[in-house]
């Protein structure tokens, strides 16, 4: 084939989402021909069923909440009159469009030539997508195939009565009572929505704490916050049974003591997790297999490649350490694309991947956790800031805190060692991450960071508080 041959190309990538668009726009930067299937729509669930159209979702329960704040707390006579969903549902298409406008602009400046149809691999360097024909890569192949959501044995969407997290915001109106089912990052955003939203919200985590991904104290915390709200939170229960009504359902879950409790609720919003998309990309074809769990690993994570040369992985197909998360696969991206091209680039370092929930209130995390610390072996110093010990805190009056773990032993002596890991609970802390990724990326020791002067009264004055404290120098903390 030549190299004017429309069937050839540079790179090929399988999938748009933020792994593969990302993966696209870098290549095409460096000058590679790069072509990119997508059988849906580009942008993948993060774009349109995930992390844009929940967070637009998101700001309007925190206006809703606000209004509530603003009257039961500061003495404003307001009130929500009513809702009206379709206006808000309208400004959440809209944000969607935007950004789907913008990335498919994107990559028609860069010269990616997008193809709508499903592909499949027929061997390690050459794909057939439907409706386009038989493609050759010569620099390599990129699978970002993306996720859903996994459904319960038993279990069938119907998209009004039970539904996933990726058709839970598009569901018909909102419903009065809310059964979420999963308390992970997933399950607590759509929790803390539907009650901001005014329904009644039961949710069930079968892990003894919410956010069991998390530091124990950000789950402690997180499940104080929701239940102040009164969100009914049942962490180490069971679902063990659920019968279809004409206009919900009702569950049957299993207590941490054995109990047998009957809920009904309008919806069951089911989010126990995503699993990789594999089907009909024929990995076989190329000489490859997904693992028991459906991932597709890497055979070389410096350079997200898999066993067969020049096929690489991005985003929701690689396991854990891949956290799953659109922003590193945005950094996964750029790697392969770099690796493509020939250049030197750094393998993406996860433990300075940030880990954010949007609920009211939110977490924010970077780093291990006290328990991982801890059972690495390793000697840690822990110190944690309640948010409310700060001005600023008292205002937003939610409660949170913040809790920086660093190795015991360091340069600076009695001020500890490496910082290890941040955590944070409270209002916006998803804005205060980027800070403690940093820290935590740079191998920053408390000394180092209680140098620097944080503005007051801020909420991220709790953060240098918590390293003042480390380091020995702290003000409001003994």
């Amino acid at each position: 084939m030549s190299e004017t041959d429309p069937n050839t190309t540079d790179v090929l990538v399988i999938g748009g989402g933020t792994g593969g668009y990302s993966t696209a726009l870098r290549a095409a930067s460096l000058g590679l021909r790069v072509v990119l299937a997508e059988r849906d729509l580009i942008g993948g669930t993060c774009l349109h069923r995930g992390c844009i159209p929940s967070k637009a979702m998101l700001h309007a329960a925190e206006l809703v909440d606000g209004i509530a704040e603003a009257r039961e707390r500061w003495g404003v006579k307001a009130t929500v009159d009513s809702l009206d969903w379709p206006a808000l549902v309208a400004t959440r298409d809209t944000i969607v469009a935007r950004n789907h406008q913008g990335v498919a602009g994107h990559l028609r400046t860069a010269g990616v030539r997008v193809l709508k149809g499903t592909a499949r691999l027929t061997g390690p360097r050459t794909v057939h997508v439907e409706g386009a024909g038989e493609f050759t890569a010569r620099r390599g192949i990129v699978l970002a195939t993306g996720s859903r959501p996994k459904m319960l044995p038993g279990l069938a969407a119907d998209g009004r009565r039970v539904v996933t997290s990726d058709d839970a915001l598009f569901a018909a109106g909102l419903p009065a009572s809310v059964l979420v089912l999963g308390g992970g990052a997933i399950g607590v955003e759509y929790a803390s929505f539907h009650r901001s939203m005014g329904a009644e919200v039961t949710l069930v985590e079968a892990a003894g704490r919410l956010l069991p991904m998390e530091d124990e104290d950000v789950g402690r915390h997180l499940a104080r916050g929701l239940k102040k709200r009164g969100i009914a939170v049942r962490t180490g229960s069971t679902l063990t049974g659920t019968e279809l009504l004409p206009d919900g359902v009702r569950a049957t879950v299993r207590t941490p003591k054995g109990e047998e409790l009957v809920i009904e609720a309008e919806r069951l919003l089911v989010a126990v997790g995503r699993a990789p998309v594999t089907d009909g990309l024929d990995l076989a074809a190329a000489g490859l297999a997904a693992d028991g769990r459906g991932f597709v690993a890497p055979a070389d994570w410096s350079r997200l490649e898999t066993a067969v040369p020049g096929i690489h992985v991005v985003g929701d197909l690689l396991p854990p350490p891949s956290p799953g998360l659109a922003h590193a696969s945005f950094a996964e991206g750029l790697l392969v694309a770099e690796t493509l091209a020939g250049l030197p680039s750094r393998a993406v370092d996860y433990a300075a991947v940030p880990r954010v929930t949007y609920s009211s209130p939110q977490t924010a995390s970077v780093g291990r956790t006290e328990a991982e610390a801890r059972a690495g072996g390793l000697d840690v110093k822990v110190n944690t800031m309640p948010l409310a010990a700060t001005a600023k805190g008292m205002v937003h009056g939610q409660g949170g805190m913040v809790k920086v773990i660093a190795a015991a032993d360091g340069a600076g002596g009695e001020a500890g060692g490496t910082v290890l890991g941040v955590h944070l609970v409270g209002p916006q802390v998803s804005e205060m991450i980027a800070e403690s990724q940093l820290i935590v990326g740079w191998d920053a020791e408390p000394a180092d960071v209680a140098q620097h002067i944080h503005a007051h009264p801020t909420l991220s004055e709790a953060v240098g508080e918590a390293f003042l404290t480390l380091a020995g120098r702290g003000l409001h903390q003994h």
